[in-house]
């Protein structure tokens, strides 16, 4: 099976870029991390694992992301990736899609889940971040970062990953609109594979564990990798990830 490309075009002259695998359902989508993209070791693996099996597969970049265009920090907001994603999945994918969210995009499958529970048969999510901007950045905040914030409405937080990057006041705002923990459980009634690492320095295994006892459904099953770290891209980690999504796939 050969790969397909394409953009999607967007409100406000930004274009997504995708890629998609032809092959059977449900499609696995793909939706990736907070400044990632979808060329990453995991995307890739399932992109080649699904050329293999002949499986539907498609992949994606959010706004201000990879190949898509936009700017990160004058638009990069929740709201708007979850909006390119639906977008992606009402005018790029047709049938039912098994959701596979990394990081961010564990959240983001959340969102989707809620929002179209008619299309998603099931969810593999691997260190789901819901509510990060809340939860996990907002406590780190320096009293710098926090002075930044007041003053110039952005923060150069540091990285593990590479370059400083910026979180503005409006991602951190914007992002409490979409909280889905700590309140009434989600509901979300598809099977639910959850893959997390014990060592995550971004993600701690707790966090992901509370997102997986408040998912409404009980077909949830969470694996805890004790020595795994937040990305999970080591070859043992993807053929978890591989292991997950073959047997969510399978289910429906």
């Amino acid at each position: 099976m050969s790969e397909s490309a394409g953009n999607l075009d967007r409100l406000g002259g930004e274009k997504i870029a995708w890629r998609r695998v032809a092959g059977r359902g449900p499609t696995i989508l793909w939706l990736g991390g907070f400044r990632s993209d979808m060329t990453g070791a995991k995307a890739e693996a399932l992109a080649d694992w699904a050329k293999v099996q002949g499986r539907a597969y498609l992949r994606f970049d959010y706004l201000g992301h990879g190949e898509s265009t936009g700017d990160f920090q004058a638009k990069g907001t929740i709201t708007r990736w979850r909006e390119d994603s639906l977008a992606v999945l009402d005018q790029l994918v047709e049938g039912p899609v098994v959701l596979v969210g990394s990081s961010m995009g564990g959240w983001i499958a959340c969102l989707l889940a809620i929002a179209r529970p008619e299309r998603v048969r099931a969810m593999v999510l691997i260190a789901p971040a819901a509510d990060f901007t809340e939860k996990l950045m907002v406590p780190e905040i320096s009293p710098e970062g926090r002075a930044a914030l007041a003053s110039d409405g952005v923060w150069l937080r540091a990285s593990d990953y590479g370059d400083p990057y910026p979180i503005t006041q409006a991602l951190l705002d914007d992002g409490a609109r979409w909280s889905i923990l700590g309140g009434d459980p989600v509901m979300i009634d598809v099977p639910v594979r959850l893959l997390q690492g014990g060592a995550d320095p971004d993600v701690p295994w707790r966090h992901a564990l509370e997102l997986a006892q408040t998912i409404e459904g009980q077909d949830v099953t969470f694996t805890l990798i004790k020595d795994g770290d937040h990305r999970l891209s080591r070859p043992q980690d993807i053929a978890r990830l591989i292991a997950a999504v073959a047997e969510v796939g399978l289910c429906v």
